[in-house]
């Protein structure tokens, strides 16, 4: 992993954070950022290191960690790692070690009666075959119906998001599919939908399953900006007709919807799952 030099670094209010892991390091990640997410106050450093699985890994990582160290950035180190021999290495680095698992596991080698797994990355195998392969599924299936490409299958969608073009339904609908094995459909409003009192004809027998998604005129606009600059399609007015004639048609047609303005895909995933009960 490439580091930046911390000769630069403005340590005013600033911390060093790594995420280390025995895996892939997206537990540690999670559960770190969200830990962190706690303090706005500061500014972290963040640095994450997957497959720290050997005693020799572990130490190079700890030469890394002394750096930040000597240039003030005061180290907080979440870790993720089974195996104890990597796990003392990292303990020797200069600053607050955050084990993530350690309490955790203990308490449940007691409540299990046996001792855990030192196999690595255990959370992220293949695992259960069939969810697996599921998920894929539930990829190949987004992929065919994003954008309204395709009308087929639709009675078998979990779920279809509606929303104007640039609202975030693509990385929504990604993000169930791969995360939970849900068959997701994306349907985009445009102009060729409007006027109408229902949903487009394509969704319309599928209205239980919809879901809408709106944004704000202004981060709409400045999202489309990106992709087509000074275009009609980008402009304030467009987006401000598009968004009111999105809402009206979520509103007739008792389309329950969020606004994705402030929200991450992880948010409004879970706003998505409750809302209409898809949580597996």
């Amino acid at each position: 992993m490439t580091v930046p030099s911390t000769a630069s670094l403005d340590t005013t209010n600033a911390r060093a954070a790594y995420f280390l892991s025995d895996s892939t390091g997206i537990t540690a990640e999670t559960l770190g950022n969200a830990l962190l997410s706690n303090f706005p106050g500061f500014v972290f450093h963040r640095h994450t290191i997957p497959f720290v699985d050997t005693v020799k890994g572990a130490n190079d990582v700890v030469r890394q960690i002394a750096r930040d160290a000597d240039a003030g950035l005061e180290p907080i180190i979440f870790t993720t790692t089974k195996n104890a021999a990597v796990s003392a290495a990292l303990r020797t680095a200069p600053g607050t070690i955050i084990d993530l698992l350690g309490g955790h596991l203990t308490e449940l080698e007691a409540a299990l009666g046996t001792t855990a797994s030192e196999q690595l990355g255990q959370f992220h195998m293949l695992g259960d075959a069939t969810q697996y392969f599921a998920r894929m599924r539930a990829v190949e299936y987004a992929i065919e119906h994003d954008d309204g490409q395709s009308s087929r299958a639709l009675d078998i969608a979990d779920l279809i998001i509606v929303a104007p073009s640039r609202c975030g339904k693509t990385p929504t609908t990604m993000y169930l599919a791969l995360q939970y094995g849900l068959l997701i459909a994306n349907y985009p409003l445009t102009d060729d939908d409007f006027p109408t009192d229902g949903l487009p004809p394509l969704i319309a027998p599928y209205a239980a399953r919809c879901f809408g998604i709106t944004t704000t005129p202004l981060r709409l606009s400045q999202v489309r900006h990106e992709r087509r600059p000074d275009s009609t399609y980008a402009s304030l007015a467009q987006c401000t007709l598009e968004l009111r004639r999105a809402e009206d048609l979520y509103r007739r047609n008792r389309v329950p919807f969020l606004n994705s303005s402030t929200k991450s895909v992880e948010e409004m995933s879970a706003v998505i799952l409750q809302t209409l009960r898809l949580r597996p």
